[in-house]
């Protein structure tokens, strides 16, 4: 199985990375200075641990690949660049290529359903900071992130189990779910409080504001009928397995909006 990591930021370099670093075949794809520095510099991935560069292989789109039948293709772009991303991909990669969405919201699956047949949603649980092109601090060790994943909107499959038993064995835990998208939603309701701490502060992010914003949420989703993992059931499953800390000369607390 090769991993094509479409959107070589945060969350995809330590993806990458850290399958690569695991003797997995990945390529990744990255634009502007990010290709840049990724091609003339490879990949740098600070973890608490260590600092390594790894020299991932790199195209800046689509059409520099020749897709096989063993690809999985992991999007991990932002939401507003999926639909280009899908079109892009939908020129040269077969309808049969296993599109697995590891993106925050809900939507970023049924714009691939539209051009793919086999569509996975992934909840990702997964702290890494991105500001410079080229390099990925991911923040939590042992356990790197939870990445648990399911065909979208409902069910597993073998691909499913592989890949997660791939990630597993990369300093992830993962686990394929056949409710992934409970697991979305409630992931959803947990980003609701990033606007409140972008603008206000990391400690705003359990004040007030932010709580009265997730009541609005769930309000809204159980009078949609929508099924959600609660704060409960999603403490039960990554409260002990994510251990954050800082880089030495670091201050920056919070979380990816702040």
């Amino acid at each position: 199985m090769r991993f094509v990591i479409y959107g070589a930021g945060g969350i995809g370099g330590a993806i990458g990375g850290r399958l690569f670093q695991h003797g997995h075949d990945v390529v990744l794809i990255a634009r502007g200075d990010n290709y840049t520095a990724l091609a003339q510099h490879g990949l740098r991935l600070d973890t608490p641990e260590e600092s390594v560069t790894l020299s991932i292989p790199v195209v800046n789109s689509p059409a520099a690949l020749t897709f096989k039948d063993d690809d999985v293709v992991l999007l991990t772009m932002k939401s507003q660049d999926t639909l280009d991303a899908i079109r892009q991909m939908a020129v040269v990669a077969p309808s049969t290529t296993p599109i697995v969405c590891a993106q925050n919201g809900v939507e970023n699956e049924r714009a691939a359903l539209r051009a793919f047949e086999n569509v996975y949603g992934m909840c990702v649980m997964c702290p890494v900071t991105h500001l410079t092109p080229g390099v990925v601090q991911a923040s939590s060790s042992p356990v790197t992130g939870l990445l648990d994943l399911g065909r979208w909107p409902a069910g597993v499959d073998e691909t499913a189990h592989e890949i997660a038993r791939s990630l597993s064995n990369s300093s992830f835990d993962s686990v394929a779910r056949d409710d992934v998208a409970r697991w979305k939603w409630g992931k959803l309701l947990m980003n609701l409080g990033n606007a409140v701490e972008a603008v206000c502060g990391p400690q705003s992010r359990g004040g007030s504001l932010a709580q009265r914003a997730r009541e609005e949420g769930v309000a809204v989703l159980k009078a949609a009928g929508i099924a959600f993992v609660d704060r409960d059931e999603d403490a039960a499953r990554r409260g002990t397995l994510l251990s954050v800390r800082l880089f030495a000369g670091s201050d920056r607390g919070g979380g990816s909006s702040w």
